[in-house]
């Protein structure tokens, strides 16, 4: 192919000098033809790729039709139901709601309602008539410490920092929460001056980097927390362990991302990639997680106080509550992000292959906290994918009492799904720093679609729950939702994820599902006191082939 090239090159440009004493007008084709052979030339001699070293110029529509497959895929190839990570039908009724256009569906479902995994809400012949009941539902979020309570919406947005996103795109969150009367997380961060401009609810989380209350060395600061912490704007702080798209893994903020103005917000150096610590400097144990809650509530006046993490091992949040019966000291609410949890930069493995996926994580802590007996303290947050109200609905019949969404405020902002949040090149000015880009979002117009998509998502959640009998999503539980489980078997939720007997983890009765968890924890250790197994009916440690100590003598050897 290179001879071909350079034959062909070499028959062109022959051509074209022929051409010219007919035609002279013909010699304007340089122009395009030269850098052609150029690049060609270049493309035979260059030693990174082979295929552009064996078929000079030409191979390099490759890279050309993998940069525009994802677009013709979306625009032209995939059906409703099949984008990912998002369908167009899940897009598509976020944009109706936010820009208060029709949102009826003709002609029947499109969804495949024979296939395993369809889930539905069992409807009620006492249905309620929607228009009685007030649209606005809300939870009163604190425990039995917590001076300064929180009537929160059932629908919030979730955590997003900015630096992940634009200044204009925090703004027109901060605005629609305003105007809608939900709260907005900051994400882990810090709290700008684009958080407070428009005087909407916050929840100001805490990450691992301590971002708006950090020191110098980057340890937590109390007196900078309790500074930001008593703005009347910042109604609850969230205490980030770990999130559904990187759990185990620190916070990551390109250097493309991390302008001057987000390196003074975050105490950092611009310019560089930022990467927060996979775990806390505060804490190292539940006992410790207990007094940093305290010492938070008390720094912030009694504001509410809670934590947000992916369920991993379950033995590390049973040692949670674990502390939390030990000490007394009871978090206001814990924010529970599903696997499936979206970010702007994550490893491909982190994405896909760790934590637990929501719906089973949700009712794993909900049934711990009853066994525990804890659960009338602490209210539950659901995070992960939650885009419409039959969404919403299935989360609250799961055991959280209110939901945070992402993508689903993102898109309502204008996201397009262009999968380039991690490139700084995000072409509708949400999830970049370049201002020629994030100019194009309009604060006012984004803020009012913000509102109306909460507002009308909250209101089809009233209609479901309505149609099922329902005054309030706190009526809420595992029998409404069925499952499709197999093709001759249906299921409710409560079949599938039985409920715990209230304080039954704190008696000799340990259900199965838990006796291994409840002894595997401890209140002075997240991880583990044994890896146990259960074998011939009893609980045994699994003990390492080579320990420890073992290996680093080893390594000693080999070096």
């Amino acid at each position: 192919m290179r001879i071909r090239f350079i034959l062909i090159s070499v028959c062109i440009l022959a051509f074209i000098l022929a051409i010219k004493f007919v035609w002279p007008p013909v010699l304007w084709s340089l122009l395009i033809v030269v850098p052609l052979v150029l690049l060609g030339l270049h493309d035979m001699f260059q030693s990174r790729h082979s295929l552009r070293r064996n078929f000079p110029l030409f191979s390099r529509s490759r890279w050309i039709m993998e940069a525009i497959r994802p677009y013709i895929r979306q625009y032209f190839i995939e059906s409703d139901i099949d984008g990912s990570p998002i369908n167009r039908m899940f897009r598509s009724i976020v944009y109706q709601r936010a820009k208060n256009a029709r949102e009826t569906v003709p002609f029947g479902t499109r969804v495949d309602t024979y296939r395993t995994g369809y889930e539905w809400i069992g409807h009620s012949l006492s249905a309620i008539d929607v228009e009685t009941l007030d649209p606005d539902l809300r939870v009163c979020i604190g425990g039995p410490d917590c001076k300064q309570p929180y009537l929160a919406s059932i629908f919030n947005i979730s955590a997003m920092s900015f630096g992940a996103l634009s200044r204009n795109a925090i703004m027109a969150l901060n605005s629609g929460a305003k105007k809608g009367g939900f709260y907005h997380n900051t994400g882990e961060g810090g709290l700008s001056e684009h958080h407070l401009k428009n005087d909407g609810d916050l929840v100001w989380q805490i990450g691992t980097g301590y971002f708006s209350c950090r020191d110098k060395h980057g340890h937590f600061s109390p007196e900078l927390f309790a500074e930001k912490a008593k703005l009347n704007s910042v109604r609850m702080i969230e205490i980030k362990l770990s999130q559904g798209a990187k759990p185990g893994h620190g916070g990551i903020l390109p250097a493309d991302k991390n302008t001057p103005e987000i390196a003074k917000i975050r105490g950092v150096t611009a310019a560089t990639d930022i990467i927060s610590p996979p775990t806390h400097s505060a804490f190292d144990s539940p006992l410790g997680l207990m007094k940093f809650i305290a010492q938070l509530r008390d720094l912030a006046e009694g504001k509410p106080i809670g934590f947000k993490l992916c369920i991993g091992r379950e033995s590390e949040f049973i040692a949670i509550c674990k502390a939390m019966v030990e000490t007394g000291i009871v978090a206001d609410f814990i924010t529970i992000d599903g696997g499936e949890g979206g970010t702007g930069a994550a490893p491909l493995e982190y994405t896909n292959s760790v934590g637990m996926p929501l719906r089973e994580a949700l009712a794993f802590v909900d049934d711990a906290l009853i066994g525990f007996g804890l659960r009338q303290h602490i209210r539950i947050i659901a995070s992960g994918k939650v885009l419409t109200a039959f969404h919403l609905v299935k989360n609250l019949a799961l055991g959280a009492d209110l939901c945070n969404s992402a993508r689903g405020m993102m898109f309502a902002l204008g996201c397009v799904q262009s999968l380039t949040c991690n490139s700084d090149h995000c072409p509708t000015g949400v999830a970049t720093q370049n201002p020629e880009l994030y100019r194009g979002l309009v604060v006012t117009d984004k803020a009012k679609r913000v509102a109306q998509f909460h507002e009308k998502t909250v209101h089809a959640a009233v209609d479901l729950i309505t149609s099922a009998g329902l005054s309030h999503t706190s009526e809420l539980n595992r029998t409404h939702i069925y499952r499709r489980v197999s093709q001759n078997q249906i299921q409710r939720y409560d079949q599938i994820f039985p409920y715990m007997k209230p304080k039954q983890l704190l008696s000799e009765d340990l259900p199965e599902a838990f006796a291994l968890y409840v002894q595997e924890a401890t209140s002075t250790s997240f991880m583990p006191t044994h890896c146990l197994t259960r074998l011939d009916d009893e609980f045994q440690a699994i003990e390492p082939c080579i320990h420890t100590n073992d290996q680093m003598e080893l390594k000693n050897e080999n070096a």
